[in-house]
């Protein structure tokens, strides 16, 4: 949900079903929180160009594919990443999580979050960081849950991805935002990941990750492509043990 920086790629939200449920007179979009202690909960958006929201029925998708791979949300660790209006990491956080960080470098978006928390009387634990996400990543600790959702470059999804698996906790979850496609078999193989969930939503692609070998990556529902790439995968393994 970060907003699009110069040069950063497509504008986010092209060809999207719109998160804006209402607009009014200043502009100013609202988005309602999905489920949890805040459900329905009316959240004001910036109009900022760039910046796209993830949508009601993404989020409750993913959601749901979530409580059924890991349960409840409960004392769970959650960063967003790219933070933009949010709205991902006040779905975590309305479920539960017990602490999450927002990652925003654009000022005025994560001043705009710091004072929905405040309405909402969020607590501790809950956290806005103004600073650039890779940045916010060399000195941060570990998660159980980690929103990717960053300006529709696919260099940066990946890089992002790369830089989060050092904070990722062993059973955790990525969830990554990209244009059109979901990320290349062949980058989550070099990467140590299984695709677990992936959707689509207009022009997005959204996607949870997990890394292979966890209890998690056993639950994956895998394309024809995916399990085609697995039975080769196994075959050329046992080729290679018999010679």
């Amino acid at each position: 949900m970060a907003i699009r920086k110069k040069g950063a790629g497509t504008p986010r939200g092209a060809g999207l079903t719109s998160l804006t449920t209402s607009r009014n007179p200043r502009g100013t979009g609202v988005v309602r929180i999905v489920g949890g202690d805040w459900r329905r909960t009316p959240v004001a958006v910036m109009s900022h160009e760039g910046l796209r929201p993830t949508s009601e029925r993404v989020r409750e998708t993913v959601f749901d594919w979530m409580t059924h791979l890991v349960g409840s949300l409960v004392d769970r660790r959650v960063l967003d990443l790219f933070a933009g209006s949010g709205a991902l990491g006040l779905e975590a956080a309305s479920r539960g999580a017990r602490e999450v960080d927002w990652v925003e470098c654009d000022r005025t978006a994560a001043a705009g979050l710091r004072a929905t928390l405040e309405r909402l009387k969020a607590g501790s634990g809950r956290r806005v960081h103004t600073v650039d996400a890779f940045a916010f990543l060399q000195t941060a600790g570990t998660y159980d849950l980690v929103f990717v959702d960053p300006p529709f470059a696919r260099e940066l999804q990946v890089s992002a991805v790369r830089d989060v698996l050092g904070h990722l906790a062993p059973e955790g979850l990525i969830y990554v935002e990209s244009p059109s496609e979901v990320l290349p078999l062949e980058v989550l193989e070099r990467l140590g990941l299984v695709r677990v969930r992936s959707g689509s939503a207009g022009a997005v692609a959204f996607e949870l990750l997990a890394r292979a070998g966890s209890r998690t990556s056993s639950l994956a529902k895998l394309t024809k492509e995916e399990k085609r790439a697995l039975r080769k995968g196994k075959a050329t393994a046992s080729g290679e043990e018999g010679a």
